[in-house]
């Protein structure tokens, strides 16, 4: 049957084709434009060229239409390419509307539902490369394109007439041409190949993929507002690679555990398109080809969230090849690991097994060629059960928002950290969450709620996106053999909104119905309203991280600004110490910065007998690795984002930097210290060699360790969390002269090798922690608070010796430490201290068991670094 329906196709379709004869003549194709075939050995194209070859398409043919999403982080333009047959080009409009009404209406009459079924087509979205030294997606995007510009194949000409691909050509351009520009200046080396000495991107490196609940990112903007908000695809696939040595492609579905909010059909539909990749691929002679593996899809990066938004969504990855270069992989390297497969042998997951030898970039192209068309394929087959699924699934979500608690989520409007709650509100709307406020004064289930408070009800049709982001995480426990292992989360374990940003955030468990005590939340979200201008001075909160980025704008704008050392009453209102002060010289300049504050600033009239200092805004490095240095990356986001200066500091230049002369504060991010010291990655016990030419692979050494030291002992202060607090703990040394040095040793030790020794695992999670409340460092913050962890050092502290002090600043409590997520033997962690304070000579440490910046995505925790910047 389908055979014949692909000959009367044939017939139908020819008599549209030869019109477009001429116009195929003048596509460019891809070898003629980039002067390569993309894929051949040792070439590729950056971003500008391939950006020029598509709109070379969308000039000469009309099966093409390219559409800008966005700009990137350093301001290149981002498009999607939209490839369909030339009626469905012309129609764009008319299907996007189809599109949102099947994705967002959930009380369409049955007859109108068959018709948008009818009329509709499948949008399918594809993301490439965001990872941007996984370069075969992107290489392998205009062959794809110009095959469909130009094919005058009836089978897939049936597929254009019914679907609409959707590529955006690369999810990074910013790195995309950082790593193209690496390769060619090494290409003909002995370091042809090797790793960008950077983050590929402006900030967050690898961790891109990582940004989709927060949007921190101006990509992940782009590209989750064209998926929410404006194309509403029914299909998208995440195309990635990975390491060189393992299965040679990864499809659909994933692996174990998966998220348990999610329309349970969605994961049946990444069986369907994966299974027939999988079939298709091997057809077309593609070895390696595994399923169900590694990659779990309970964590928020595998698929970008838009499988929370009922999209069906997938990841694929192929093995990498060194950027354009080839490798060769003997049979004895071929590994495997982790979730799916046991063994590099045939198994139901990977049918059958590559056999080694070469792996270059045309074969990652030919793989992902193969594979993008399986896609469309797929889509094509199953065009109105795709487009039923995706209304079928607006319904049930509406549906269980009514009938299934939680039934709402509160956020009061009072908050301690008010900024954070303005933050989260305009957040949600980025995601295409409607929002309301409550009219006035009202008990719910007990509680006193108020006029104003935010109302987020689940009867929408992306309730598994706020029920997933708005709850706190327990992680769904699977196990590899009943009672046996069990398998461990991929990546992060917690990423619970209200809860990482410090908000006190109710779950409607009971309530069903509070339509009429609400109303629409205007957007964008503010509450900064009516500036008292007359005032005398102004008062900002240092309950708020928005304070100290108005602080830092209006030092640096020359005003002068002060901190309150003690809690102060303004007006009736106590502001917690730290809280900032200006003056007002009724300036439009100043008018001007606190107009962008996100919380409207206490006036202030009369004088207070609260003792206030003047801030002095401290001259900070942040010591900054060449080795992909992701942490520091979002270190330097969080900075920019708050208007903090600093300077970048490489570690192989800490010696000869004259750092008490230039520098009045050192941050040292998570780094390994056999990086930061040696410019060595550590195997075990063992340095080793990195894929980085060796001017990028310089440590600070002895010297920059002595000149770091030295800082510290003159009066210098020194920030670092994660792994780099081992530069500071054990016997120390700072030389005096060729003859004397000044031997020390911090009252601090890291105690957590011992405690995973117990059985301590928590892969990223929020905990409890009780904070001293006298100190500076906490400024704002209250007595208990709750901090990310990954495992990172616990510290123990004992009688100081000399120069030297301590203090515990943050502590686990005594029990119930875990928040959200997933911490095995959390007992482990009782009453240990995980932030601590200490002295050595006139300068001082703040150390960190966790990182206070992680992925832009624990604001809760910003404070506690900010209060450290400008510590007295």
């Amino acid at each position: 049957m389908r055979k014949i329906y692909f000959i009367l196709l044939h017939f139908l379709l020819a008599s549209f084709a030869y019109p477009c004869l001429a116009q195929n003549e003048a596509i460019p194709t891809p070898e003629k434009f980039f002067g390569f075939m993309p894929g051949s050995d040792r070439n590729v194209f950056d971003y500008e060229k391939l950006l020029e070859y598509y709109q070379k398409l969308e000039e000469t043919s009309d099966r093409i239409k390219m559409f800008p999403i966005g700009l990137s982080s350093m301001g290149k333009p981002m498009y999607v390419v939209c490839i369909s047959s030339s009626a469905n080009i012309k129609n764009l409009d008319a299907l996007k509307a189809i599109n949102k009404r099947l994705a967002l209406d959930p009380d369409i009459p049955e007859g109108q539902l068959q018709s948008l079924i009818k009329n509709g087509k499948v949008f399918v979205m594809a993301t490439l490369s965001m990872h941007a030294g996984e370069v075969g997606p992107a290489q392998a995007s205009p062959l794809i394109a110009y095959d469909l510009a130009t094919t005058r194949d009836p089978e897939k000409l049936a597929w254009l007439e019914n679907i609409v691909y959707m590529i955006v050509p690369t999810h990074n351009p910013d790195g995309m041409d950082m790593v193209v520009s690496n390769y060619n200046k090494y290409k003909g080396t002995k370091y042809e190949g090797a790793e960008l000495p950077a983050v590929f991107n402006k900030y967050a490196g690898h961790d891109n993929n990582r940004d989709y609940i927060s949007l921190t990112q101006q990509e992940t903007k782009a590209v989750s507002a064209a998926y929410s908000r404006e194309w509403y695809p029914q299909v998208l696939i995440d195309k990635h690679q990975m390491g060189t040595s393992g299965v040679r492609y990864s499809v659909p579905p994933p692996a174990d555990p998966v998220s348990e909010n999610i329309f349970e059909e969605l994961w049946n539909w990444q069986w369907i398109f994966g299974s027939a990749m999988a079939k298709d691929m091997l057809n077309a002679g593609l070895t390696g080809v595994a399923q169900h593996y590694m990659f779990d899809d309970y964590w928020p990066g595998s698929t970008e969230t838009s499988e929370w938004k009922n999209v069906i969504s997938m990841l694929t990855e192929c093995a990498s090849a060194k950027i354009a270069t080839p490798v060769y992989i003997e049979p004895n390297e071929l590994r495997v690991g982790g979730k799916g497969l046991g063994d590099y042998k045939q198994s139901v997951n990977m049918t059958d097994p590559w056999p080694g030898g070469w792996w270059k970039l045309s074969d990652i192209v030919r793989y992902e060629t193969v594979s993008a068309m399986s896609l469309l394929k797929t889509a094509f087959f199953h065009k109105e059960e795709i487009l039923s699924l995706r209304n079928l699934a607006c319904r049930k979500e509406v549906e269980l928002g009514k009938t299934t608690p939680p039934y709402y989520y509160i956020l009061p409007l009072k908050q301690t950290d008010q900024g954070e709650l303005v933050q989260l509100v305009n957040l949600l709307d980025q995601h295409g969450i409607d929002q309301y406020s409550l009219k006035y004064d009202t008990i719910i289930e007990g509680k006193s709620f108020h006029r104003g408070d935010i109302v987020n009800p689940l009867a929408q049709p992306y309730r598994a996106f706020i029920k997933e982001t708005m709850e706190k995480q327990t992680y769904p426990a699977r196990h590899y053999t009943p009672g046996g292992e069990l398998i461990r989360p991929y990546d992060v374990a917690s990423w619970s909104l209200p809860l990482h940003k410090g908000l006190v955030c109710y779950e409607l468990a009971l309530t069903k119905a509070i339509n009429q005590s609400v109303v629409k939340v205007s957007m964008p979200y503010s509450l900064n309203r009516n500036i008292d201008k007359s005032a005398g001075r102004f008062c900002l909160t240092s309950a708020n991280n928005d304070s100290y980025r108005l602080a830092f704008l209006l030092s640096a704008a020359g005003f002068k600004v002060r901190r309150f050392t003690s809690p102060v009453v303004i007006k009736g209102e106590t502001l917690p110490a730290g809280t900032l002060l200006v003056d007002n010289d009724h300036s439009d300049k100043l008018f001007t910065i606190l107009q962008t504050a996100l919380v409207t600033p206490v006036a202030a009239e009369e004088d207070t007998a609260v003792i206030s200092k003047e801030l002095k805004i401290p001259r900070i490095a942040l010591v900054e690795t060449n080795f992909h240095d992701m942490d520091a990356g979002w270190a330097r986001f969080v900075f920019d984002t708050y208007s903090i200066p600093f300077t970048v500091l490489k570690p192989a230049d800490i010696s000869r930097s004259r750092l008490t002369d230039k520098f009045d504060c050192l941050v040292f991010p998570d780094d390994e210290k056999s990086i930061l010291m040696d410019g060595k990655e550590k195997e075990g016990n063992e340095l080793v060699l990195s894929d980085l030419p060796p001017e990028y692979t310089k440590g600070m050494g002895k010297d920059g360790l002595d000149a770091v030291l030295s800082f510290l002992d003159k009066g210098g202060k020194i920030i670092s969390w994660g792994e780099s607090v081992s530069l500071f703990l054990g016997l120390q040394s700072i030389k005096l002269s060729d003859n004397e040095k000044d031997e020390f040793q911090l009252p601090v030790k890291d105690a957590s090798d011992n405690l995973k020794k117990d059985g301590l695992y928590c892969p990223g999670s929020l905990l409890r922690v009780n904070l001293v409340e006298d100190s500076p460092l906490t400024w704002g913050m209250g007595r208990k608070s709750c901090i990310f962890y990954q495992g990172g050092p616990v510290f123990s502290t004992s009688q100081p010796l000399f120069d030297t002090d301590r203090r515990a600043i943050a502590v686990f409590p005594e029990n119930k430490i875990l928040i959200s997520g997933y911490c095995e033997k959390e007992e482990k962690l009782a009453d240990r201290t995980v932030m601590v304070w200490a002295r050595k000579g006139k300068g001082q440490l703040v150390l960190y068991g966790f990182s206070p910046v992680f992925r832009a995505s624990v604001p809760v925790t910003y404070k506690l670094l900010f209060n450290a910047l400008l510590m007295p």
